[in-house]
């Protein structure tokens, strides 16, 4: 049986190649606006952040999405905090 390809994304953060489910899509539209993307399939250009604590708060400190998405760092802010909250919900063992 043939094995099906797994797709894989490179986090903006890291530059490290990953299977595109490990990875939180971050998108801007044409409006400007810039939000998380959970579901992987809003309009707007796409950028995919690691699921790793470490390499988001670093990111923070030297503002990496900041420069990548060209917004201030009060618009990123609950962009960081929404990352975060969702790498911490992967954490949570399912049933």
């Amino acid at each position: 049986m043939k094995q099906k390809k797994i797709p894989m994304r490179k986090c903006i953060l890291s530059n490290e190649m990953k299977p595109k489910k490990e990875m939180i899509r971050v998108v801007k539209t044409k409006e400007n606006d810039v939000f998380v993307d959970s579901t992987g399939k809003q309009n707007g250009r796409g950028a995919y952040v690691s699921m790793d604590l470490e390499i988001v708060e670093s990111a923070r400190k030297k503002k990496k999405l900041e420069q990548f998405f060209e917004c201030d760092s009060d618009a990123m802010n609950p962009i960081y905090d929404e990352i975060i909250r969702l790498i911490y919900r992967e954490m949570i063992p399912k049933r």
